[in-house]
């Protein structure tokens, strides 16, 4: 099997266009794929992605939780939820899974957690790396995907997507059997 991989320069947001479009190009390459994650704190470029894809996989946003950005802050409205959901997407808040907790003590205390040790490593590759791993943990762990079937998993830094995997998900409880097997596109740096 031949694939080819699109690297963009470095990350950002500008990329999020042409990334939907390379998600949207590999789904029709496939039957297979039923999910796409895509971590989009506002939902804006998960808004983008449902109309770029008019229904060909779930799409299911997985936003920050509550308290990222200030405490008991959600950082999507729910005009954009109700906007997302009546495009077929759903919407997912929750904890950060290569954070969460071990954050708060390390924050705390000082010192490193295993999941820091997790979200540094696969930032060697990108930060949009790094999310669409934590967001496929996430979803997993919420039962909103299978962990038996490869899906697409969108991440970026801050604003915009410009990371796309195809990868296989797994609980955290079993971290390790996460699998990447694809990469649609990345940053450079």
């Amino acid at each position: 099997m031949e694939k080819s991989i699109t690297y963009f320069e470095k990350e950002g947001e500008n990329y999020t266009d042409e990334l939907i479009s390379l998600v949207k190009q590999r789904l029709d390459e496939s039957d297979e794929i039923r999910y796409i994650l895509i971590a989009s704190a506002s939902g804006a470029s998960a808004l983008k992605l449902a109309d770029a894809i008019e229904g060909n996989a779930q799409i299911i946003n997985v936003s920050h939780h509550a308290g990222f950005s200030g405490p008991n802050e959600v950082d999507i409205s729910d005009e954009m939820i109700d906007k997302l959901e009546e495009k077929g997407v759903d919407t997912f808040i929750g904890s950060h899974a290569l954070s969460g907790v071990g954050r708060g003590i390390t924050n705390k205390l000082g010192g490193i957690n295993p999941p820091d040790i997790i979200a540094d490593t696969l930032r060697m590759f990108s930060h949009g790396v790094k999310v669409a791993c934590e967001i496929s943990i996430m979803a997993a762990d919420a039962g909103l995907i299978p962990v038996d079937e490869e899906i697409i998993a969108i991440g970026g830094r801050a604003h915009g997507v410009d990371t796309a995997v195809v990868l296989t998900p797994a609980n955290m409880t079993n971290v390790f059997d996460l699998n990447i097997h694809e990469i649609i596109a990345m940053p450079r740096q």
